[in-house]
């Protein structure tokens, strides 16, 4: 019932479903006042959530401060992997590894664990039944990348059920309390991700550093470009910076996080 009522939400609050809803509501009404109201609205929220520097400023605000990989002290004993994007299973051509939105966690896990910093990875989250059954789901895919580039088999657990943050943090505390009691973990995850996962891993009583991968944010200086010009790659950042902000208080008001 969560995960159906989560994407039902997820669907309803989302900036672009809001502004079809505002446009819907202006052609019904008959209140040429309301209509106008309305249209105007829709029209300040799509130039707001296309803006690139107020987009940028929120996104600075939202993802953790970065840690450099020189600064990560000592090693850890597991290196939680969060998927979810980590490949993009949609391609037709079954041979080929495309990488998703989030691919740049796998890249930052190999980083970690070349220069020593982490001695095992664990690999969490579900895929799609079909690509499960023929084990070429996210985590096995990302395995496969990691082994190609150097890691040891041996050193890549994985966790196949979790269909969201919670339950990766509730089926990766059970294999970490059971294999690596007292152990020292870093969680890695996209940036925008990070609170909502540290919460829910602290939740389940998992105590953990973080690493950050996939950044939104960046600089922000004003330009011509970046504070008048709408842009859809900013609206699409905005979207997914507002899910992950929905997302989190959902997840506080229900005490997942």
């Amino acid at each position: 019932m969560f995960y159906f009522l989560s994407k039902a939400i997820d669907f309803l609050v989302m900036p672009l479903s809001i502004i079809i809803m505002l446009m819907i509501l202006a052609l019904f009404t008959k209140n040429h006042k309301w209509q106008k109201r309305l249209i105007g609205l829709a029209i300040v929220l799509t130039y707001l959530v296309s803006n690139t520097y107020f987009v940028t400023k929120a996104l600075n605000w939202w993802e953790p401060r970065v840690v450099q990989l020189k600064n990560v002290k000592g090693t850890y004993d597991v290196g939680i992997l969060l998927s979810g994007g980590l490949i993009y299973g949609e391609k037709p051509f079954t041979d080929l590894i495309s990488t998703g939105d989030n691919g740049d966690r796998i890249v930052q896990a190999f980083r970690l664990y070349k220069a020593g910093k982490i001695r095992k990875i664990l690999i969490t989250g579900a895929s799609k039944d079909y690509q499960m059954e023929q084990r070429k789901g996210e985590t096995r895919v990302a395995a496969d990348l990691l082994v190609k580039w150097g890691v040891a088999p041996a050193d890549i657990l994985f966790e196949e059920r979790a269909r969201n943050t919670r339950e990766n943090a509730l089926y990766s505390a059970r294999i970490l309390k059971q294999k690596f009691p007292n152990g020292r973990y870093m969680l890695i995850t996209s940036a925008f991700h990070m609170r909502r996962s540290l919460g829910c891993f602290q939740k389940a009583g998992v105590k953990t550093d973080y690493f950050c991968a996939a950044y939104r944010g960046g600089y922000n200086g004003i330009t011509f470009d970046r504070l008048l010009v709408p842009d859809a790659n900013a609206f699409a950042d905005f979207s997914v910076l507002w899910h992950e902000l929905i997302g989190y208080v959902v997840y506080k008001l229900t005490g997942y996080a």
